[in-house]
């Protein structure tokens, strides 16, 4: 009994002393380029009274997300996208065809929170930014409108790691801008202009 007691005690000065010891930091740097799409996409382009609902068809995206992950779940990212003729609609589909140049491009600082599964990573991300749209003659209406509103994104996806070094990532998020309906102050609400994007790349860990 009195050597059971002894086993007991040295086992939790040895577990409380390990508890108080400092982990070893570590942390990663996950840089990934990107295809995919947006759709999804609904505006009131330039307040012209024209609310394309959910008409915008699905366009390609590109982009490129740098994210730093330390050593628990929590995590930083900044992400880029750019949306080529986003607002191009073809004369096929009913609507207004809108000819010219048109793109989107989006900048968002994130926190992104994700589960360290081994080589498999879950995440959450989310965050504000930047939502740039730019449209080159609408409908004959007026010329050239570039509008840079604040936003948010906000979405998740998961990371699979094939090598200590490079892996892949798919990706969904939603996009909205926020408008300000107090023109005498600051009263932030939701904009009109929100779009879905879904992308795949490849992601370099160092």
């Amino acid at each position: 009994m009195v050597l059971l007691r002894r086993l007991f005690i040295t086992g939790a000065m040895a577990l409380v002393a390990s508890a108080g010891t400092p982990a070893k930091a570590s942390a990663d740097w996950l840089f990934t380029p990107f295809v995919g799409a947006t759709f999804s996409g609904s505006a009131n382009i330039g307040g012209a009274g024209e609310d394309f609902g959910d008409e915008f068809e699905r366009k390609v995206n590109y982009g490129a997300s740098l994210a730093w992950m330390g050593h628990g779940a929590i995590g930083f990212e900044a992400d880029f996208g750019y949306s080529p003729n986003f607002f191009r609609i073809s004369p096929d589909n009913g609507s207004f065809d809108l000819v010219g140049d048109s793109n989107v491009t989006t900048l968002m600082g994130n926190l992104v929170v994700g589960a360290p599964l081994g080589g498999v990573r879950p995440y959450a991300s989310g965050g504000v930014g930047l939502i740039r749209s730019r449209v080159d003659d609408v409908g004959q209406f007026f010329g050239d409108l570039t509008s840079n509103d604040f936003g948010m994104n906000v979405g998740g996806g998961v990371m699979g790691f094939v090598s200590h070094n490079v892996g892949f990532r798919g990706d969904i998020r939603y996009f909205r801008s926020f408008e300000d309906s107090n023109p005498d102050g600051i009263d932030l609400g939701l904009g009109d202009f929100h779009f879905w994007r879904g992308t795949v790349g490849v992601t370099f860990k160092f």
